[in-house]
């Protein structure tokens, strides 16, 4: 597998996208060279609003530039494209339905070097509590371009997290995207993964580890968060001794609370044990490397592998 960047593939669609698209805007605040949205700005610079570190000024402009019939895309790092404007976009964007597209970059732990204060460990239940929002988290670079491309045509307001780091790709570059639904990634009999972001590829790499003790895993890619394929889930739980999801989130109000919900609800055949992994109510911290903070925080294969085994015992 080839490790492409999710960043670049966000600030290349969005150039695509204003190629073909007039209406399409951009606004970043103080980051475009991180987030990649720079890229629009080179080839746009009418159309692209540098509008430094004033999050709440970003949502409120990228409202009214909606309001004027534009597609607007807001972009910084995740921890502050979910926090720090969330009276903004929950006045301004969600309630009356605005056309205003927000990426969280840099989200999860991939920010390892900064450390807790710009790790987004919440954005996900952040933004899946608000009504009308649409919520993303790509598997890898193929995957984030399809899913930028399908928020520029939606309706609405959308949120998408993308990891900041070169991260395996899992995805066919041809394979479609289907809002709204799950992907089977890997069949399996026994137990399956509910898992979103890098974390899929994370779960597939567990699969295998488990292929060789006589487990079957199905992996399931999760990149429509909401809303949420609840008659998926439960079909997919089916004839399954036990679920387990994996985000590199909050456990408390993220996929795993989706599936949980979503599962509960089904009949006895869906309602099967279900472990959640993730970020376990606390913050993240600095490290020399990405990997070192996943060890940390549980989120390995081995770490994956080891709670299936929990799941079915």
């Amino acid at each position: 597998m080839s490790n492409m960047n999710m960043r670049k593939a966000y600030g290349e669609t969005l150039l695509e996208l204003g190629r073909e698209n007039s209406k399409i805007v951009a606004l970043e605040a103080d980051l475009g060279k991180s987030t990649m949205s720079n890229m629009f700005g080179g080839a746009f610079p009418e159309r692209y609003f540098q509008m430094g570190i004033a999050e709440a000024d970003m949502i409120s402009t990228a409202a009214g530039l909606a309001l004027t019939g534009h597609i607007a895309f807001a972009s910084t790092f995740a921890v502050f494209a979910s926090g720090r404007p969330y009276d903004q976009i929950r006045s301004s964007v969600a309630i009356p339905r605005l056309n205003v597209k927000i990426c969280g970059s840099s989200a999860g732990l991939s920010d390892f070097g900064d450390g807790k204060t710009h790790q987004s460990v919440d954005d996900i239940a952040i933004m899946r509590v608000l009504p009308n929002m649409k919520v993303f988290s790509p598997a890898d670079y193929f995957e984030t371009k399809k899913i930028v491309k399908a928020m520029a045509a939606i309706d609405g307001p959308c949120y998408i997290r993308v990891n900041r780091n070169d991260v395996p790709v899992v995805t066919a570059e041809d394979a479609p995207f289907e809002f709204g639904k799950l992907r089977r990634m890997r069949d399996g009999r026994d137990v399956v993964i509910f898992a979103t972001g890098y974390m899929v590829y994370q779960s597939l790499e567990a699969a295998k580890l488990l292929e060789a003790e006589g487990i079957s895993v199905k992996v399931v890619n999760v990149a429509t968060i909401k809303p949420f394929d609840s008659e998926g889930a439960r079909a997919e739980a089916k004839g399954m001794k036990a679920a387990v999801t994996v985000e590199e989130a909050s456990v408390i109000g993220g996929l795993g609370s989706a599936v949980c919900e979503a599962l509960c609800a089904g009949d006895a055949d869906s309602r099967i044990r279900t472990l959640i992994m993730g970020i376990q109510d606390c913050f993240g911290t600095s490290a020399q490397k990405y990997d070192e903070l996943l060890v940390e925080y549980h989120l390995t294969p081995a770490d994956i592998a080891a709670k299936v085994r929990e799941a079915i015992q």
